[in-house]
């Protein structure tokens, strides 16, 4: 009897040292270009679930795009970071970021090209609820992922963490299908007060149910621990602020179980 239960419990035991949220590299590609990105996933759960999209900081697809992924895994979602730059290719001086992220933003069917072809990946994932996709993006990310909701994409919502707000292709009545939230901080120079507000006006013209939280003397990549070293290193107001990180995730926690209308997973 007694070696039966050991090997019962050897057995669950074994079973839950090797259900654990797990991460891989995944291609896709748009035209000629080959872009690379990292689905996490728990494979402890079984049957179909939402998918969530991670669209990453100017710097490119790094190890905070995927980390988020590995978070939302966490929580029970398929999580894909995806590429927006092409190769994977990450900056390593704000003038190569800004060169990086100025060729996608300016060239909005590109941008759009490249965020569907990612969205087409996640939903062809066997485990992955098609019908139930958003979209968390974080600086130049939360900007795509804006506009993606301003385009009509089908998503069942929208989160931007310290992501340009401005547009010239604001949203459109009837258009928006997803449900968006917004974080920013006040002392952060790139998304100013009139620019929030401007978003503001935008998106009640629109009719488009969303929530906008700022925070207080917060300043720009307030979500990534490496700001503190961006900032010093080039001289850029970037900070990382980690009371708003966790406050900023807990309610995108709370806004995705909204938006899926699931409450556990």
């Amino acid at each position: 009897m007694k070696t039966i239960l050991l090997f019962v419990m050897l057995l669950f035991g074994s079973s839950c040292v090797q259900a654990t949220v797990r991460g891989k590299e995944v291609t896709y590609t748009v035209g000629d270009t080959i872009l690379k990105g990292y689905i996490a996933y728990d494979d402890a759960i079984e049957g179909r679930r939402p998918g969530v999209l991670v669209v990453h900081e100017w710097w490119g697809h790094d190890d905070h795009a995927r980390k988020r992924a590995m978070m939302l895994a966490e929580l029970g979602y398929i999580a894909l970071a995806l590429d927006m730059y092409g190769e994977g290719k990450q900056a390593h001086h704000p003038d190569e970021a800004a060169k990086f992220s100025s060729e996608v933003a300016k060239n909005l069917p590109l941008a759009k090209a490249r965020f569907e072809s990612a969205m087409k990946l996640l939903r062809q994932q066997k485990n992955v609820d098609a019908e139930n996709i958003a979209a968390l993006g974080y600086c130049f990310g939360g900007s795509v992922v804006l506009q993606m909701a301003r385009l009509g994409e089908d998503l069942k919502g929208v989160a931007s963490f310290h992501g340009g707000l401005a547009t010239e292709t604001p949203a459109q009545p009837g258009k928006v299908r997803a449900r968006i939230i917004s974080f920013t901080g006040t002392d952060d120079p790139m998304i100013p007060a009139g620019q929030v507000a401007a978003f503001k006006e935008e998106m009640d013209k629109a009719g488009v149910k969303y929530k906008v939280v700022t925070f207080a003397g917060v300043k720009h990549s307030f979500t990534n621990p490496a700001a503190d070293e961006y900032g010093r290193k080039f001289n850029l107001p970037l900070a990382y602020d980690a009371a708003a990180d966790k406050v900023s995730w807990e309610e995108a926690k709370g806004f995705l179980t909204d938006v899926f209308k699931m409450s556990s997973y």
